[in-house]
C-alpha cells in the first residue's frame, strides 16, 4: 500500500471514531510504529488531525481556512461516491470521447469510477491538472491520460498558473467535470485562490459541456474569487438538490440538477 493511500485511510479512521492510537494503526496496516508516526506528522501538517500522546484526534479548523486535499478526501465519502456514479453515467450516456477533470476530491472519486469503465472498448481521453488523478489513472490501458503542466500548488496538488491556462485554452473536450468551494445564487461559483480560479475559468470556457460535482454543503457559500456564472454551467451533480433561492437561480440559468442517490 502506498503511503498516500494509507494516510487517507488513517484520516478516515480518525474522522470515524474520533481518536486513534499509534499501536492500533500499526497493527491495522501492518507497518512499524515509526511509519505511523510519520503518517500522523504528514496529516497534522496538512491540517487533517492533531497528534496527542500515543495517537491522534481530529483537528479543529478555522471556518475561513481552505481545506487541504487530504481533508476533503475524508469528508462526505458516501455522497462523493454516489455523485461519482452519477457523473460516470453522464460520460457513458453522452458517448464522450474526451473529458477534462478538475482537481479535487469529488473529481478524484469520479476518476476512480472511470477506471475500467469502457464496455465498448473505445479509448477515453482524460485530461487533468491534478497530480493525484493523473497518477491514479495512468495504470489503466483503456484511458489516454494527459497531464497539464504548470506550477504545482501544494495544498491541492494541482497545476496552476499561466502555462496551465494556456494549455487549457488549446483544448475542446466533450465534458469538463469541476469542483467548487462555493456555489451561490448571485455570486456563482467561487474558490479561495486566484490562480486556481483562473484555471477553473479556463476549464469552463473550453468545454462543450460543463458539469459541476458539489455536495449540498457548497450551496449558498461565497469564497474569495468567482470563476463562473451559473448560466455558464450545464449540469450540477449533487447529493441533495438545493431549495429556495438557490434552486430558483439554477432553474432560471437553465442548469440541470442531478441528485445522486445514496
Amino acid at each position: 500500500m502506498f503511503a498516500e493511500e494509507r494516510q487517507r485511510l488513517v484520516a478516515e479512521r480518525v474522522a470515524e471514531i474520533g481518536r486513534v492510537s499509534v499501536t492500533e494503526l500499526a497493527e491495522r496496516f501492518s507497518v512499524t510504529t515509526e511509519t505511523v508516526r510519520r503518517d500522523l506528522a504528514t496529516l497534522e501538517t496538512a491540517g487533517v488531525l492533531r497528534r496527542v500522546h500515543g495517537g491522534a484526534v481530529p483537528a479543529e479548523r478555522a471556518s475561513t481556512a481552505e481545506p487541504s486535499l487530504l481533508e476533503r478526501q475524508v469528508q462526505n465519502l458516501l455522497e462523493k461516491r454516489a455523485m461519482a456514479e452519477a457523473a460516470a453515467a453522464l460520460v457513458v450516456s453522452s458517448r464522450a470521447g474526451s473529458v477534462l477533470l478538475d482537481a479535487g476530491s469529488s473529481t478524484e472519486a469520479l476518476a476512480e469510477r472511470l477506471m475500467g469503465s469502457r464496455p465498448d472498448g473505445k479509448e477515453l481521453v482524460v485530461v487533468t491538472n491534478a497530480l493525484p488523478i493523473a497518477d491514479k489513472l495512468a495504470t489503466d490501458a483503456s484511458l489516454s491520460v494527459q497531464l497539464l503542466g504548470g506550477r504545482i500548488r501544494p495544498l491541492t496538488r494541482a497545476a496552476v498558473g499561466p502555462a496551465t491556462v494556456d494549455a487549457v485554452e488549446r483544448l475542446r473536450p466533450d465534458l469538463v467535470f469541476m469542483g467548487a468551494n462555493g456555489i451561490h445564487a448571485t455570486f456563482g461559483l467561487s474558490t479561495p485562490d486566484v490562480e486556481e480560479a483562473s484555471v477553473k475559468a479556463a476549464f469552463v470556457r473550453c468545454a462543450r459541456r460543463v458539469v459541476v460535482l458539489a455536495d449540498h454543503s457548497k450551496f449558498g457559500v461565497e469564497t474569495l474569487v468567482q470563476f463562473a456564472r451559473l448560466d455558464q454551467l450545464d449540469v450540477i451533480v449533487t447529493d441533495r438538490a438545493p431549495r429556495g433561492e438557490m434552486a430558483d437561480a439554477l432553474a432560471e440559468a437553465g442548469v440541470e440538477v442531478v441528485e445522486a442517490g445514496i
